[in-house]
C-alpha cells in the first residue's frame, strides 16, 4: 500500500501501476484447530450479558428463600458483592486467554470456561473468608458447592455463547448480502467496462492496468463475506476503485486522506471485516461525486483511540440525491450494521450524519490484531 504522511494529503486518485495487486489475500483458514470456542469476554456485550445472567438466577434464588422485601434486598445486595468480583475477575482472565487461545484444542477451550470461574470463584471465597462479617454473612455457603456453581456457569455460558454464534453467524444475512452485492456489481461492472472501453485506442495500457483492477476487485467481490482481512488489503482495494472511477470522473474525484493515531504497523495488522470500506467509498463517490460537475473532494479519515479504530467517510451532500441516498445507499449501511453487530457485538458502530453540507458516515470497531497463520 502507498505510504502516507501521518497529515492530511489531498491527492487525485493513484494510477492503477501504483497500486498494489490484492490478488495475494489470503482468507483465514478454517481449521476447526484455530476455531475461538472461548468467548470474547473484551467484548462488552459479553460482560453484559453475563453479569445480566448470573445476577438474575441469584435474584431468583434470593427471592425464593427471602421473607419479606426488605431481607431480600439485603441478601441479594450481599451476595451480588462476592458474585460481582468473582465474576469480574474472570471475564478479565478469560478475556486474556481467548487472545492467546489460538491451536487449543475445541475441548481445551470450553475446560478453560469452567476451571478458569471455578478457580477464581474459590480463590475469591478463601480470601474473604478471612473477615467476619463474611463468614456471618454467609453460613451456608461451601467453598466446594461455590466452586461447582461456577464452574457449572462458566460452562453453560460458554455454551450459550457458542450456540449464539453459530445462530446469529453472518450465515443468517448471507443471502441478503449477496443479494445486494449482485445489485451493486453490474452498476459498477457496466460503468467501469465503458470508461475502459473509452481508452482502449488513445490509452492501451491504461485500459489494460484498469482491467487488471477491475478483475482484482470482482475477485474479492466473489469471496466469502465472513472472511476477515487487514485493514491494508480493504485500503488497497479502495484505491483499486478509485483508481477506475478517477478514469470516468476525472478530475472531479479527488481523495483526502487523513491518520490519527495510525501508523504503518497498525494499519497492516489491524483486522477488519472484507469490503466494510469499499461499499462505503463506492456510496461516497455515487452520492457525492457523480452528481456533481465540479470537483468533489472525498474525505477518509483512519483513527485510532485505545483499543479501537474509528474510520470517517465524508463526501458532499446533494439535496436532490438525497431521496436515492436514503433508499439506495442506506441498504448497504444497514448491511454493513448487521456485519459489524455479527462479528463485534455492541463494540462495533455505524452512524451517519449531515454536517455543514457533508454526508458523513462513521465506522468504529474493536481493534483486533491478525493472527499469524501456519503455511
Amino acid at each position: 500500500m502507498r505510504k502516507h504522511d501521518p497529515g492530511i494529503a489531498i491527492e487525485p486518485v493513484a494510477s492503477a501501476a501504483s497500486v498494489a495487486s490484492v490478488a495475494s489475500i489470503k482468507p483465514r483458514p478454517m481449521d476447526p484447530q484455530q476455531q475461538i470456542v472461548i468467548p470474547d469476554c473484551c467484548n462488552l456485550g459479553v460482560v453484559c450479558r453475563t453479569l445480566i445472567a448470573v445476577n438474575a438466577v441469584l435474584l431468583a434464588k434470593t427471592l425464593l428463600r427471602g421473607i419479606d422485601f426488605s431481607s431480600v434486598l439485603m441478601q441479594f445486595v450481599e451476595s451480588s458483592m462476592l458474585v460481582e468480583l468473582a465474576c469480574f475477575v474472570s471475564l478479565f482472565v478469560l478475556c486474556g486467554i481467548g487472545r492467546l487461545a489460538y491451536g487449543l484444542p475445541l475441548w481445551a477451550q470450553r475446560l478453560l470456561c469452567a476451571v478458569v470461574p471455578a478457580v477464581v470463584t474459590g480463590s475469591v471465597v478463601l480470601w474473604m473468608s478471612r473477615y467476619d462479617w463474611f463468614l456471618h454473612s454467609f453460613m451456608d455457603m461451601s467453598l466446594v458447592g461455590a466452586v461447582l456453581i461456577a464452574a457449572f456457569f462458566g460452562i453453560a455460558l460458554q455454551h450459550y455463547f457458542e450456540l449464539r454464534g453459530r445462530a446469529f453467524s453472518p450465515v443468517l444475512v448471507e443471502a441478503r448480502l449477496q443479494a445486494l452485492q449482485a445489485r451493486i456489481r453490474p452498476h459498477f461492472l457496466f460503468n467501469s467496462l465503458n470508461a475502459v472501453l473509452s481508452l482502449i485506442r488513445t490509452e492501451p495500457r491504461r485500459a489494460e492496468a484498469a482491467l487488471e483492477d477491475l478483475a482484482d476487485l470482482i475477485r474479492v467481490l466473489m469471496r466469502d463475506p465472513r472472511a476477515m482481512t487487514t485493514l491494508e488489503n480493504e485500503l488497497q482495494l479502495c484505491r483499486q476503485y478509485l483508481t477506475i472511477e478517477n478514469i470516468r470522473l476525472g478530475d472531479r474525484l479527488k481523495v483526502q486522506w487523513e491518520r490519527e493515531g495510525m501508523d504503518d504497523e497498525v494499519i497492516s495488522s489491524a483486522q477488519i471485516p472484507t469490503l466494510l470500506l469499499q461499499p462505503l467509498v463506492e456510496n461516497a463517490v455515487h452520492y457525492g461525486v457523480q452528481p456533481s460537475a465540479s470537483t468533489s473532494v472525498i474525505r477518509i479519515q483512519l483513527k485510532r483511540r485505545l483499543e479501537r479504530i474509528e474510520i470517517v467517510v465524508t463526501n458532499p451532500y446533494h439535496s436532490q440525491t438525497g431521496e436515492a441516498l436514503s433508499d439506495g445507499s442506506q441498504m448497504a449501511l444497514k448491511n454493513i450494521r448487521e456485519r459489524l453487530a455479527l462479528l463485534y457485538d455492541v463494540e462495533g458502530q455505524l452512524t451517519t450524519a449531515i454536517v455543514a453540507g457533508q454526508f458523513e458516515v462513521r465506522v468504529r470497531f474493536p481493534y483486533m490484531k491478525t493472527q499469524p497463520i501456519d503455511e
